[in-house]
């Protein structure tokens, strides 16, 4: 394994969070990633972190603690300290650094029962858990499109009063406005937000419309098509060509929660030029 490979999990006593990373790390990323995991004032693996551990078949009982002086830089491509309270070691060289703060498990309140202080413990884990699972995931990203600009729509019960409140928040009157939606352009936030009616939803279940990136030109359109079709995405529409109310180039996907997102390019006025008289979608091969 190369040093951009492999991960060094950091925290002080290396007792409890950053071996409970490393025996995770280690059932998760199998061989294709180094983990090792160290601490600056090292102590002893604690007993509650091999029980909790080992509820997920995961046997930290043969692991030492390690002080971070005994790991060669030149080893490590990415650091990753998981302390919250105390002051985190410092691992020289020139790794990729993270920080997840995880609360310690570990406590001398005599107050605490035995099944309080293994429960403290369990949360750690499924902290540390959850954090992996979203870093192995972003381990093989496929290409995708390249935004220029990033989109949202959410539906508002009062069109006017929620265009009081974004333009306040958003430092800007929006661009255009109906009866129904108001436009927020921002370029220099690479932002096109949008506040649509809610049309009797119940918003605290299903405020959000939709989300968006912009991209390039009806060419990145269907290269996004292309892409998401290659990447195994949810295509809830192909590329196609809209000319009612705002004319675009559009894509739209459903994310893994099926939240629709919608992948656009403006027209350009040549293109616009040839509106058809039916304004019926376009397909775009």
């Amino acid at each position: 394994m190369t040093a951009g490979q492999s991960i060094l999990f950091l925290c002080v006593a290396n007792s409890a969070r950053s071996q409970m990373a490393e025996g995770l790390a280690r059932k998760l990323f199998g061989d294709r990633i180094t983990v090792q995991s160290a601490g600056s004032e090292p102590s002893q693996v604690n007993p509650y972190a091999i029980e909790a551990m080992s509820e997920v078949g995961v046997d930290l009982s043969s692991h030492r603690s390690k002080s971070v002086e005994t790991i060669d830089p030149a080893t490590v491509g990415t650091v990753i300290t998981l302390c919250a309270e105390e002051v985190c070691p410092v691992f020289l060289g020139s790794a990729r650094r993270l920080h997840w703060p995880i609360p310690d498990p570990a406590s001398k309140d005599p107050s605490l029962s035995r099944e309080e202080m293994l429960g403290r413990f369990r949360a750690a884990r499924e902290q540390i858990q959850g954090r992996l699972e979203v870093l192995d995931a972003l381990l093989d990203v496929p290409e995708g499109p390249r935004p220029e600009e990033f989109h949202a729509s959410v539906r508002v019960k009062h069109l006017a009063r929620s265009a009081r409140f974004y333009s306040w928040l958003l430092g800007a009157p929006p661009k255009e406005w109906t009866h129904r939606y108001a436009t927020f352009v921002r370029q220099e936030l690479h932002t096109n937000f949008v506040v649509v009616v809610a049309d009797g939803r119940e918003l605290h279940h299903d405020t959000l419309y939709h989300l968006g990136i912009g991209v390039a030109d009806k060419r990145a359109v269907v290269r996004a098509y292309e892409l998401a079709t290659k990447a195994g995405a949810t295509v809830h529409k192909p590329p196609r060509t809209t000319w009612r109310g705002t004319p675009l180039h559009e894509l739209w996907l459903e994310d893994p929660d099926g939240n629709l997102v919608e992948v656009y390019a403006r027209l350009t006025d040549e293109e616009l030029a040839g509106k058809p008289q039916d304004l019926e979608p376009t397909a775009l091969g």
